[in-house]
């Protein structure tokens, strides 16, 4: 785990109380870059984590449940149903989903390499199983194989004003906007705003003398029709010196809100304006953010040849106090006749078919505008002038004028179809999803108009546009693309997984006497957990003994309890055999005992049928327990004696530990060093691979020349390098993202982190 950070820079007591104040909206991301702490979070109140009591008892999910999850982690509980098998507590506080796709790399992968994917296994607290993967096994959980087929027009024009009889006889050439563009479509440059229509239509310049104390955003980058586009929005209030900033939203393409700050104006108000801003005394007074802060925040958010949107954006930018070179207003992009504006609220029903500022809502929401005029550049930038033209907004705004106003309140709520893909619940959002892949792993993707596919040369180029891209989208999947196994070496290094599990397993005890009584050795090393086999050693001097476990926990508890202990008068070890696999054992069950999801997880040894009754009785002693795993034998289906109980935190495991190994429950435990995915994986390898422990392994020809050669695509130095480069990726990424990894191989499983947003 990273340490915890200490506070702001700059006085200690200042930058506390700075950061105690700041105030964040329900719903928006944080703006500031911050790296990912999971001890500084969030108290567990108030996380998105993911629940593991309805978890499934092979620790498998399908493609299906996995979509389900991230549907509700992308729009929550008012846009879809909850999923089915686990529960997602506090999705409100996420911002963004994120998925990232090792292609080429499976589970064999993280526990051959264990020690290397050091910071996937601390990190992520839960993993489980997918199913073999398909060939779209992305687009089985995303919906990317479904085509469009709703031709030219978008999915915005079904709730617009438009209606047959002010389609025909619309004259095009007369069109202001065709009079203006023309009738083909327009690259962005176009629609940017001249430097003679900025001043024409007020817009803050450098050298003017209303501008002296305005601050430039320094984004002087070179624009061109691929720059960025984000979505502005200011509410203001007035003052005793005029109209002055009280909110600030930005959008950025994908969707996402990347910065929705409160402002406190610097003079006294006059007027909070609140029919319009939906700002009140009693939301402003706690919050101690200023202009600066936000013109600093702004600036270090923007790209050099970022392009902002707006509607009636000048007098956002005056509320800002600051100068940006390039704009599209979308009051300007929307031309209409002798100089006249279209309402952002009339543009968003004719042209999105979308309900905004209701007057059902106090004033108006900046987060919803900013996005609006986001969508409605997209919009004229991907169907073009004479798209618009038919439309004849004209006619429209007088249609609407015509119209009865609605007093029925509007919910502002999407609800989805249940069998919604991702794609189309976030396509009715006008959001989009992020997809960063190699080129010849991204093609399938290119025909979706609801997903922004970016072609990258390699992993290192991908890894750089996902710390730019990643928070401008609500849902981003980034694949990287390893070599993978080959079928020879996957094989082996089965065998091999098989063979060191079997052996970390494994403990030889002894000496005992000639003449020791060997039921009640049998019985003494029952105790510890189920066995396997036990041999009987008459090699050496004196009697030893081969004891095989089925789990690594009760091997492991033996050693810690009988070791250097006297038993039936004679002083005996209890040890594993040495191998070339087993040589780093003490280490490696150092690192099982502190993964992410065995902290707070115990091993008992000695339970009965009526365990479980018993436990649940005194339920009061075992606060934060929140799952009772009793494995069964999967002939018989009878219950094991030996349980797995996890518990919300370290210390109240560790407390029940204390209890439950205490005089009066009499069972033998300790912490978990294996997680229940790695018994079924493990139960899912060939058995001809098992092999008499202390038995030689040769390493293969092919792993031990590439080891000696450190060529950096061998998988062990991979998983190393890759872990590494992927650990800081998601340090940097925003509070407030929920986070998983997808390793697709053979027997597929993914690994979650939860957000302390």
């Amino acid at each position: 785990m990273a340490p915890e950070r200490e506070g702001t820079e700059g006085h200690p007591k200042k930058g506390r109380k700075r950061k105690r104040a700041r105030n964040k909206l329900v719903g928006a991301a944080k703006a500031r870059r911050a790296g990912w702490d999971l001890e500084e979070k969030q108290p567990e109140a108030k996380r998105a984590r993911l629940s593991t009591i309805l978890f499934a008892e092979n620790c498998e999910v399908t493609h299906g449940q996995l979509s389900e999850l991230l549907k509700y982690a992308v729009l929550g509980k008012s846009s879809v149903p909850k999923p089915s098998w686990c529960q997602l507590f506090h999705q409100n506080h996420l911002n963004n989903v994120v998925v990232f796709v090792l292609q080429g790399m499976s589970q064999l992968h993280f526990y051959r390499f264990y020690m290397e994917f050091g910071f996937l296994r601390k990190a992520f607290r839960h993993k489980f199983r997918l199913p073999p993967p398909s060939s779209s096994f992305l687009a089985d959980i995303t919906g990317l194989q479904k085509k469009q087929t709703t031709g030219d027009l978008p999915r915005m024009m079904e709730g617009s004003l438009l209606s047959a009889s002010f389609k025909a006889s619309v004259n095009l050439q007369n069109d202001p906007i065709i009079q203006k563009y023309g009738s083909k479509k327009v690259g962005l440059t176009r629609c940017l705003l001249t430097k003679e229509e900025m001043k024409t239509f007020h817009f803050p310049l450098q050298g003017f003398s209303d501008c002296e104390n305005f601050v430039p955003t320094k984004c002087s980058g070179s624009v061109t029709d691929n720059s960025p586009l984000f979505g502005l929005d200011c509410e203001m209030c007035l003052t005793s010196k005029g109209r002055e900033l009280t909110r600030i939203s930005l959008v950025a393409e994908g969707g996402c809100c990347i910065m929705d700050e409160l402002v406190k104006p610097d003079n006294k108000i006059l007027d909070y304006l609140t029919s319009f801003s939906g700002i009140t005394k009693k939301i402003l007074n706690p919050v101690t953010t200023n202009l600066k802060d936000v013109q600093r925040q702004l600036k270090a958010l923007l790209p050099p040849d970022a392009v902002l949107v707006g509607h009636s954006l000048d007098l956002d930018l005056r509320a800002l106090k600051m100068i940006h070179p390039y704009v599209i207003d979308t009051s300007l992009l929307y031309v209409r006749e002798q100089g006249r504006r279209y309402k952002l609220k009339f543009l968003a029903k004719a042209i999105l078919g979308k309900d905004i500022q209701c007057p059902d809502r106090l004033g108006h929401d900046a987060t919803e505008d900013a996005r609006t005029t986001l969508e409605l550049a997209q919009y004229f930038l991907k169907y073009g002038p004479k798209k618009i033209a038919e439309l004849n907004l004209e006619a429209l705004t007088s249609q609407q004028e015509l119209q009865p106003k609605c007093q029925e309140p509007r919910d502002k709520t999407v609800v989805q179809q249940p069998n919604a893909s991702v794609l189309e619940c976030l396509d009715s959002m006008g959001q989009k999803l992020l997809f960063l892949a190699q080129e010849t792993d991204a093609s399938e993707l290119f025909s979706s108009r609801n997903c922004q596919s970016i072609k990258c040369l390699s992993n290192k180029e991908i890894l750089e546009q996902a710390r730019v891209e990643i928070p401008r989208f609500p849902f981003s999947i980034v694949q990287f693309s390893f070599e993978p196994l080959s079928p020879k070496l996957t094989e082996e290094m089965n065998k091999r997984m098989r063979v060191k599990w079997t052996e970390m397993s494994t403990v030889y005890a002894g000496p005992f006497s000639k003449n020791c009584n060997l039921k009640s050795l049998k019985r003494l090393f029952k105790s510890f957990g189920p066995v396997r086999s036990l041999t009987l050693v008459l090699e050496t001097h004196q009697p030893h003994l081969c004891i095989q476990y089925e789990v690594l926990e009760a091997a492991q508890l033996a050693i810690e309890t009988l070791d250097g202990i006297l038993v039936e008068g004679t002083f005996i070890k209890v040890q594993r055999p040495v191998t070339e696999l087993t040589l780093d054992c003490d280490t490696l069950v150092n690192e099982l005992e502190r993964d992410s999801e065995n902290r707070g997880t115990i091993y008992l040894s000695g339970v009965n049928e009526t365990f479980k009754e018993h436990l649940l009785k005194q339920s009061s002693l075992f606060l934060g327990l929140e799952a009772v795993i009793l494995p069964k034998d999967l002939k018989s289906g009878k219950q094991k004696k030996y349980c797995f109980l996890k518990f919300k935190t370290f210390g109240s495991a560790q407390m029940a530990l204390d209890i439950l190994t205490g005089k009066d429950w009499k069972l033998k435990g300790r912490h978990a060093l294996t997680p229940r995915h790695l018994h079924a994986w493990l139960r899912g390898l060939p058995p001809e691979s098992r092999r008499p422990p202390g038995l030689h392994v040769i390493t293969p020809a092919s792993e031990q020349q590439a080891l000696q050669t450190l060529k950096v695509d061998h998988p062990k130095i991979a998983a190393w390098r890759w872990g590494r480069k992927i650990g800081k990726l998601y340090h940097s990424l925003c509070p407030g993202t929920f986070c998983l990894i997808l390793l697709p191989g053979t027997k597929s499983f993914f690994l979650e982190a939860e957000d302390g947003g």
